[in-house]
This record gives structure tokens, C-alpha cells and sequence, in this order.
């Protein structure tokens, strides 16, 4: 009678889960017409060049705006080692529309140069910007970075890490300043000498660190020091705060940054968005929950009274 009961048992179980309401699956991020209509495109801008290599990046200012505006760049993530910046898009237009001048970002990626290769190439996109400022409106002063995953660590690490002579890099506008004035990291590691991270990048088959450093943390700790935002915090640095979803690893949560932060006197803070995963910006709840946030923090940082 044994397999009888068994077979009924899987029977009544499936039958059970049959009758369950299917959970809905999040609704996929979209924007108005009218919201992307309000908007002047500038695509495929060159902001940077190293021989024949032209690094691109994508801009939208408000076609009603007349005043020069506060500027963001959208950094995109893919583990540093793939993605585009088309998927910051739909993020960069949204804020755009709330009153920025924003811009998304290709960067190098770690199958064609290592770090400090990306970094340079956001602290290049950030001059460029401060250099064409008349051209697109930017209010030179006023310039932001957020990105998610592995561009929240490079909105973090160009938030932090002002001045830092080996991550300039050589993609023109030196006579430019690379510091940006707030930071939204999202989905980012802001501790890359963690222990968690030493543990990660010993594994042979780690495809984020080792590919993007060069190696273990244990081989070349100074590498990883470099490359770690929070290693780099001090009193002059501008607001940084941390986004994550509610479903993301709590590293993400920059508990120990946001310690330092608080004791440095920087404005941080961290916003969870309710039942949102670690690549929350494909779904549209999150993704106004993220465009609001953002917009407060940026608002308070950037358009404040001069």
C-alpha cells in the first residue's frame, strides 16, 4: 500500500498547487511617450579616446529647461566584465525628466583592459561633461553619479576617490576636475577588502574579481585597497548614499561604509526596495520606487540654493 499512498499523496499535492493563484510575474519597465517626447537626445557622444578606441556615452537634457541644470551619470553593471549602457536608458530618461541633464556610459570592460581601465574611463566621462557644460546646459558644479551592481561600485569609487592621481587616467579634459558632487550606489560593493571578497575572488573560477583585478585579494591586496570605494572615504568627500533591493545580498547594504560615512559627517543613508531582487531596475514598481529616491537625494545634493 506503500506506493499507493505516495502516488496520492503527489496526486493531492499537485492538485493543491493547481488550485494556488499564480503569483504574478512584476511588471516590465516601461516609459511614457509623452515623458521620452520631453526630451533632447544626444547619442553616441565621444567623451573620451585612446588611439583609435572612442569611448561613447548617451545624453538627455529637457527640451523645456532653459536655466542650465544639475547633471547625473548613469553607470551600468554587468559583474564589470559585460553590459551595455542602453540599460540604464529608460533610468537616465526618467531623471532627466525630473530636471537633470543625464548621460549613460560605456566603459571598458575587463576583457579588453583591467582596472583601473573602467574607473578611468567614468572620471573621463565626468570632465567631458564639465568641459561641454556651456554646450548642454550642465551646472559644472553639480554633477552626480549612480549605477547598479558593478557600476554602483564605480558610481561609489568616483564618488570617493577625488584626487587619486592612478585612477585619472589619460581620456583628455585634464584641465578638468573628475569630482562628482553626490552618489546613488545601487546594488554595489562598497568593501572590496572584505573578507567576504578575499573568500569570492580565492575561488579559481570567480568570473568579477579576479577577471576585473587581476587577481586573488590575497595576491595583490593593494589592487583591491585601490579599487574599494570605502578604502578611500575622508571628511571632504560629497553625499553618498546605497539602494538595494530587499531580496539582494546584504553586503549591499554598505553597513560599514555607511559607518565611516556617518562619522566623516558625509550625508548617506540606504533605501530597500520591498521585494525587489538584485537587478531591480527591469521592473516597474522598483523601478519608480529607485526614480523617486533618487530624484529626493539628487534634488536636496544638487539643485540646492548656491
Amino acid at each position: 500500500m506503500r506506493p499507493l499512498t505516495c502516488l496520492f499523496a503527489l496526486v493531492l499535492a499537485s492538485t493543491v498547487a493547481a488550485q494556488q493563484p499564480a503569483k504574478a510575474k512584476p511588471e516590465p519597465t516601461k516609459l511614457s511617450s509623452e515623458l521620452t517626447s520631453s526630451l533632447d537626445a544626444h547619442p553616441a557622444l565621444v567623451y573620451a579616446t585612446y588611439g583609435e578606441r572612442e569611448m561613447l556615452l548617451d545624453l538627455w537634457r529637457p527640451k523645456a529647461a532653459g536655466n542650465p541644470l544639475p547633471a547625473i551619470i548613469c553607470i551600468h553593471g554587468g559583474g564589470w566584465f559585460k553590459g551595455d549602457r542602453n540599460s540604464m536608458a529608460n533610468l537616465a530618461q526618467a531623471l532627466a525628466a525630473k530636471g537633470y541633464v543625464t548621460a549613460t556610459i560605456s566603459y571598458r570592460l575587463s576583457g579588453e583592459a583591467k582596472f583601473p581601465a573602467a574607473i578611468q574611463d567614468c572620471k573621463a566621462a565626468v570632465r567631458f561633461l564639465r568641459a561641454n557644460a556651456e554646450k548642454f546646459g550642465i551646472l559644472s558644479d553639480s554633477i552626480g553619479v549612480t549605477g547598479l551592481s558593478a557600476g554602483g561600485h564605480l558610481a561609489a569609487l568616483l564618488s570617493t576617490s577625488g584626487g587619486v592621481k592612478e585612477l585619472e587616467g589619460e581620456g583628455g579634459n585634464a584641465d578638468q576636475s573628475s569630482a562628482v558632487q553626490a552618489c546613488v550606489a545601487m546594488g554595489a560593493q562598497s568593501d572590496l577588502e572584505s573578507a567576504r571578497i578575499g573568500e569570492l575572488s580565492s575561488k579559481a573560477d570567480d568570473p568579477f574579481y579576479r577577471t576585473f583585478l587581476g587577481d586573488s585579494q590575497k595576491k595583490i591586496p593593494q589592487t583591491y585597497a585601490l579599487a574599494s570605494p570605502r578604502h578611500h572615504l575622508e571628511k571632504t568627500d560629497p553625499p553618498l548614499a546605497f539602494m538595494a533591493g530587499e531580496l539582494d545580498d546584504a553586503s549591499t547594504h554598505a553597513d560599514d561604509a555607511r559607518v565611516d560615512l556617518e562619522k566623516l559627517g558625509i550625508p548617506t543613508g540606504l533605501t530597500l526596495i520591498p521585494q525587489a531582487p538584485h537587478a531591480f531596475l527591469g521592473q516597474q514598481k522598483a523601478f519608480d520606487t529607485c526614480v523617486s529616491a533618487c530624484d529626493t537625494f539628487f534634488n536636496h545634493h544638487l539643485k540646492k540654493t548656491k
